[in-house]
Order: structure tokens, then C-alpha cells, then sequence
């Protein structure tokens, strides 16, 4: 129950700052980590979480299921068939190369294994612009960029996905029936990418039903719904439930605007008190003894993956395009340790990976630095484009960077 107070304090505080945390370097998600790791066994010890306690799991999947079936609503055909290439290049070379790179220092400064290595890196190659909102959620930066982003960081959770859950197959203590390993996660994958595309069309079709029909204000509730039963779905036949997520929120917005439309208010509220909601316990597993069992080399591979291994991979894929300087170097800038990567970090250690603990810990202490890093430097940066302060402090603004793409409103500015 303390657990449950300190969230609802810190709730308090985040939506009371909101504004400010809108103008400023002030980040609500940061007050939600350190609130976390203030109540956690390092500092009050009010609360005992251990990566292996069951609220971390359920809070995690949970929490990453909403982000992605919020975040797959936000998928515009339509935007993706017209400005399809800077995105493409961020996710088919970028994303790419910035896991070979975070591979690359892993192994040789960390000292892990070519697999656990090429693990971490797939981990941390997602990005999250939510933890940007300041760049995201301003449409007087140019809309390209902000699309660039979006775009980006709606699809690279799921693209990683596989990537980590064949990683983990052959790393972990089953490796060597690593064929049968393969053979379940692709059905696993398979099976979600099913229910995610079959169970919005055929809730969309009872819609057109002459006797069926959903009344205005309960029409938010049947994405909820949908959502509701997928996850049911997915946990009883083993079918991965973030590929569902992400596929049946692209395909419902596709089918069914006007319910999009309708639960989008709700759906970014819930997604957002469950991103909040992991924050604060994944805040109470960043203990002193954490940071301190990273090596030397562990941290400036840290350091290398925020200011060297983003930028560089992600200028190299944007090179020739027609953005100009600054907008290359804002979005390269801007990738963030998202929330996913938190999610499959979490994954890693309760894999029993000989080296799963060394890999947490890196990606952890990453995951905290990049808040630190991208929270203290959105909105100065965003104010290089000459942004006026939008928000005053009690309003909240929509943000539509993208057919009401936003990750995020003034509420949840994150600087991950």
C-alpha cells in the first residue's frame, strides 16, 4: 500500500507541475524514477522490489501492452505512404547500426559475449520520443522531423521485438535447442500478429450490424474492450502480446477512425498512468548497489551509447536526405532509451542468461542516464526553432504531431 500512496503523491505533484515541466528542464517521468528509487531498500526502504518480484513483471507487461496498442493508433497509413523515407532509412540503417555499435562497446568495454552483446544492443535500439515531448508535441518544429520521429519510435518497439526474443533464445540456458526456441517464438509471434489483425476487424464488423452500434459516450470503451480481450487472448495461447497490441491498434485506427477518434483521450490517459505506474517500480530497482556493480568500462559505453552511437547511426542513415543540419542533428540527438527498452530489459534478466545480470545492469544505468540527458535538453532545443512557450501552466494543449499522433500531452513531459 505504500507503494500505491507514493504513486498517487507523485501523480499529485507531476499533473500540479505539469505546466512548468511543459517550459522547463522540470520532467514528470524523472519525479516518478526518483520517487522509486527514494522508497526503494537503497535509500527509505519503504518498499522491497527485486527485479524477480512479481509487480515489476505484471506492472511491465501491462504497461508496455497500453503504450503499444496506444502507439499503434497513432499509425497513419496515409502519412507513412507519403513521407515513408526518412523514417525508413532511420529504421531500415539507422536502428541497425546503432545495435552493431552498442554490440561493438558492450563486448569490448563491458566484456560480455558476442550474443549478450548483440542482446543489449537490440534492447536499446528502440527509441521513445515521448521522453522528448518538448520536439514531438510543438508543431512549429517542422513537421518532417517531428514525423521523422514519430514514425520512428511508434515502430521500432516492435520491429526490435523479435530481434531480442531470438537474441534471448540463444543466449539463455536453452540455447542448445535453440531450432525448437526459434520454432516457438515465431509461432508466438505469428499468433499475435494474428489476433492483432483478425480480432479489430471482426469487432468492427459486429459495428455495422443493423441491431449493434456502440452510443456515443460508451464508444471509447470499445477500443478498451478490444484491448482487453487481446491481452486475455494472448497471455492464455502464449501469443506474443506486444505484436498484437501494436497490430491491432494500427489496424482499428485504419478500420475505424471515428473509434480511434473517440478513445484516443482515454487511451493516452491509460497509457499513460501505466508507463507512470512502471516508471515508479523500475525507479525502486536503481539502488546504489546497482550503479556500483557497473564497471568503469560499463559506464563509458553508457555515455558512448547516448552521445555517439545514436547520433552517429542515425546522421549516417539520413545522409542525402532534404533535411537540413539542424533537423539531422536535433533527431539524431533525440533517441532516447524508451520505455520498451525497459520492458525488454527486464525480459533479459528473468531469462536466466549466464550474463543477464551484467546485461540489466548496463542497459538500466543507460536507461537512467538517458533521462537525465534528453529531460535536461528537449525544450531548450526545441526553442533553437523558434518556439514560443505554448502551454501555461494549468492548460493542456492537444498534441497532434501526426493525425493526433502524439506520444504524449504537456501532462507526461519525459525526458528519457
Amino acid at each position: 500500500m505504500v507503494l500505491v500512496a507514493v504513486f498517487g503523491a507523485a501523480l499529485l505533484i507531476a499533473v500540479l507541475l505539469s505546466g512548468l515541466a511543459a517550459r522547463t528542464v522540470l520532467s514528470t517521468s524523472l519525479l516518478f524514477l526518483v520517487g522509486g528509487a527514494l522508497v526503494s531498500d537503497g535509500f527509505l526502504g519503504l518498499i522491497h522490489i527485486s527485479p524477480e518480484s512479481e509487480i515489476v513483471s505484471v506492472t511491465a507487461d501491462l504497461a508496455l501492452f497500453a503504450v503499444l496498442f496506444t502507439d499503434g493508433m497513432h499509425v497513419s497509413f496515409a502519412k507513412l505512404r507519403a513521407n515513408w523515407r526518412n523514417p525508413a532509412r532511420a529504421l531500415g540503417l539507422g536502428m541497425p547500426l546503432a545495435c552493431v555499435g552498442m554490440a561493438l562497446v558492450t563486448h569490448y568495454l563491458v566484456g560480455l559475449d558476442w550474443t549478450t552483446s548483440f542482446l543489449v544492443g537490440a534492447v536499446l535500439a528502440p527509441t521513445d520520443p515521448v521522453f522528448a515531448s518538448a520536439i514531438v508535441g510543438r508543431k512549429e518544429v517542422p513537421a518532417r522531423l517531428r514525423e521523422l520521429l514519430n514514425v520512428e519510435s511508434g515502430i521500432n518497439d516492435g520491429l526490435a521485438l523479435p530481434v531480442v526474443l531470438v537474441l534471448i533464445a540463444a543466449a539463455g540456458p536453452t540455447a542448445g535447442h535453440a531450432e525448437a526456441s526459434y520454432g516457438s517464438i515465431s509461432l508466438e509471434l505469428g499468433l499475435g500478429l494474428a489476433f492483432g489483425v483478425v480480432l479489430p476487424l471482426t469487432v468492427n464488423g459486429l459495428v455495422r450490424f443493423r441491431l449493434l452500434g456502440a452510443e456515443p459516450k460508451l464508444q471509447p470503451l470499445l477500443p478498451l474492450a478490444t484491448g482487453i480481450i487481446l491481452y486475455a487472448a494472448c497471455h492464455l495461447t502464449h501469443a506474443n502480446p506486444y505484436l498484437a497490441a501494436f497490430s491491432a491498434g494500427a489496424v482499428l485506427a485504419a478500420v475505424s477512425p471515428e473509434s480511434q477518434k473517440a478513445f484516443e483521450p482515454l487511451g493516452e490517459s491509460l497509457a499513460e498512468l501505466a508507463k507512470f505506474a512502471a516508471l515508479l517500480v523500475f525507479g525502486a530497482l536503481l539502488t546504489p548497489q546497482l550503479f556500483g556493480d557497473l564497471s568503469g568500462g560499463g559506464y563509458v559505453a553508457v555515455v558512448l551509447a547516448i552521445v555517439l552511437i545514436r547520433p552517429a547511426s542515425l546522421l549516417l542513415s539520413l545522409w542525402g536526405t532534404r533535411l537540413d543540419r539542424r533537423e539531422k542533428l536535433v533527431a539524431a540527438w533525440f533517441g532516447p532509451k524508451g520505455f520498451a527498452s525497459v520492458v525488454y530489459g527486464l525480459l533479459v534478466l528473468q531469462a536466466g542468461i549466464p550474463q543477464g545480470q551484467q546485461a540489466y545492469t548496463l542497459i538500466a544505468v543507460c536507461i537512467a542516464f538517458s533521462i537525465i540527458a534528453h529531460s535536461s535538453t528537449d525544450v531548450p532545443i526545441a526553442r533553437l526553432f523558434h518556439v514560443d512557450d505554448l502551454i501555461e501552466t494549468g492548460a493542456s494543449p492537444e498534441v497532434r504531431p501526426m493525425d493526433g499522433a502524439a506520444k504524449t500531452d504537456s501532462a507526461s513531459r519525459v525526458g528519457a
